[in-house]
């Protein structure tokens, strides 16, 4: 019984984080109207973790940064083996 319900949750989360990847403006409509719903509700905490964030630039789905700070290159070493 309780491996069910792990893989039924697992299944689930897998679901919400492949809808919000290739449906990323459906899904901020969709979690804006549960988060105002909450609100209204007068549950918060709720409302607060269900409202989407907010995306700069492209909106972070392509290869471009969600910020505008510069990202530090890395100088890669090569391997000493001995």
């Amino acid at each position: 019984m309780i491996e069910i319900l792990i893989i039924t949750a697992l299944v689930l989360w897998s679901a919400l984080v492949v809808f919000k990847k290739v449906f990323p403006q459906t899904s901020n409509s969709v979690f804006m109207k549960l988060s105002d719903a909450t609100e209204r509700k007068g549950w918060k905490a709720l409302s607060k973790w269900l409202k989407p964030k907010m995306t700069a630039g492209c909106g972070g789905n392509c290869a471009c940064p969600v910020s505008d700070k510069e990202t530090p290159k890395l100088n890669p070493q090569a391997v000493k083996w001995k």
